[in-house]
């Protein structure tokens, strides 16, 4: 049973954003962004009103039109985002660092937190079961 849990953990989040942007993917009326025979879900034009594929290339476009709660905090957010992106960057090939970082790594790094929290969390009520049945 805790193999499945683990696993189902491991899964669910990839299976639920493939579900969402799929069902998101018929709304979208522009043509997509596609590189190298890889075809994005939005497409590469600016627009005020919506976050495209232009925010990847104009960091600052996208503060500009579509930061909004976090406008107050940019200075701080900067330095964490640019100091990622400069990170990936140095390894010589972005986009491979991108998703070895930032798809399977970190990901695999808050699961694994993720199971552990959980076991430890039903371990400490299981002593805390056996130690109040043993004060009776």
């Amino acid at each position: 049973m805790r193999f499945f849990r683990n696993i189902a953990l491991l899964l669910l989040p990839y299976l639920l954003m493939i579900i969402i942007n799929e069902a998101y993917r018929p709304t979208i009326k522009e043509t997509p962004y596609s590189l190298k025979g890889i075809t994005a879900i939005n497409s590469d034009v600016r627009t005020p009103d919506k976050c495209t594929w232009a925010a990847h290339s104009d960091t600052a476009y996208c503060k500009q039109h579509h930061v909004k709660l976090l406008k107050n905090y940019m200075e701080t957010t900067d330095k964490i985002y640019f100091g990622a992106i400069g990170a990936l960057r140095s390894t010589g090939n972005y986009g491979a660092a991108n998703v070895i970082f930032l798809v399977i790594l970190f990901p695999l790094i808050i699961w694994y937190s993720l199971v552990k929290i959980i076991d430890y969390t039903l371990e400490i009520k299981a002593l805390k079961k056996q130690y109040n049945g043993k004060s009776k």
